[in-house]
């Protein structure tokens, strides 16, 4: 009698969760902010939307075609980095440049390193990072210049407005940053709590992602619960960098709410590929990313500090998984601890 037994490599494992059902929910939870984003600036930020997801899409075609590799565009992941991308940038933005960061992100970010699973850095802040550094006046230029915008044209917004030179401080965070810096030049009678209702509700400076803070945290909520992300990041890496702000004597809640802290921390630091994989290695990797902001946004010309602190702790994160392992599976704490039957 001649047996035939098929040995497959593991895992043996099966999981109804597969990319598309991640990459889909991470859509749904980033969807009330995008259309949010859309009525608050209208026109030019479905442009640059459309043209980053747009770029992203083709570089991932033509990547995969060019490598005779199966076009997968239906597990939405290159939609979702096209729409990540889009969130970073700043709604007046040309459209052509939007479309090459989306390119960027999935040619040189993303399928360069061998595809989804195989990148070193978060693809959608490499698109950013390379047209930041490429055209930083159109960068300067494409932040809104006025909050009479929309739904954003509040009493509040227009005595934030008269207080602060909007065009030269595009962003909150921009805004402010002389004042704690103690320029000599810098305005009188603003405080970070100024900016605490807009920065919540209705938020027309900043890029598109930043237009409420409360979208971005009930959309993190929902990752959480629903297990598509794991909480130790955002919450370690927000909650370190609003402990050293607070230490250096700045307000912890603006630091919080203003610039990509947010969905940074809960949309792109947690991202599989570039986060480590030990729940240890997680918290370890939160607070170096709040470390790395912190510092940047205190110490350097970039009033932000968000984008280059992930990058640059996505380059950590093989030391981290090197180092910080997680326990094998079967293995009990103390070599004399046995399981009962």
């Amino acid at each position: 009698m001649e047996n035939n037994l098929i040995v497959s490599t593991s895992p043996h494992i099966r999981d109804p969760i597969n990319t598309r059902r991640i990459m889909s929910q991470v859509i749904i939870a980033l969807a009330p902010v995008t259309i949010y984003a859309l009525v608050v600036h209208g026109l030019s930020a479905l442009w640059v939307l459309l043209a980053s997801i747009s770029g992203a899409m083709l570089g991932e075609y033509v990547m995969q075609r060019g490598r005779r590799m199966p076009v997968t565009l239906d597990d939405c992941s290159a939609l979702l980095t096209g729409l990540l991308l889009a969130l970073t940038l700043p709604p007046a933005l040309p459209w052509w440049i939007a479309g090459i960061a989306g390119l960027v992100a999935t040619v040189l970010g993303k399928q360069m390193f061998g595809g989804i699973g195989h990148n070193l850095f978060n693809p959608a802040l490499v698109g950013r990072a390379v047209v930041f550094v490429s055209w930083p006046a159109y960068f300067a230029a494409g932040y809104a210049k006025s909050a009479a915008i929309g739904i954003a044209n509040t009493a509040t917004h227009k005595s934030i407005e008269a207080a602060v030179d909007i065009v030269n401080g595009a962003s909150p965070l921009a805004a402010m940053k002389p004042i704690y810096d103690g320029a000599a030049n810098a305005p009188q009678g603003l405080f970070g709590s100024s900016y605490y209702k807009p920065l919540l509700l209705a938020n027309p400076w900043g890029c598109l992602g930043e237009v409420s803070a409360l979208l971005l945290i009930l959309g993190g909520i929902y990752l959480a619960a629903t297990r598509v992300i794991d909480w130790r990041i955002p919450v370690v890496y927000v909650g370190t960098v609003a402990a050293l702000t607070a230490i250096s004597g700045r307000d912890p809640l603006f630091f919080t709410l203003a610039g990509g802290l947010l969905i940074g921390s809960i949309f792109m630091a947690t991202d599989y590929t570039t986060s480590p994989l030990a729940r240890r290695g997680k918290m370890v990797y939160g607070v170096g990313l709040g470390l790395m902001t912190w510092l940047l946004r205190g110490w350097s010309n970039n009033p932000e500090g968000v984008m280059f602190a992930i990058l640059f702790m996505n380059a950590m994160v093989p030391l981290i998984d090197r180092y910080i392992l997680p326990r094998r599976y079967g293995k009990v704490r103390n070599a004399g601890e046995a399981v009962s039957s």
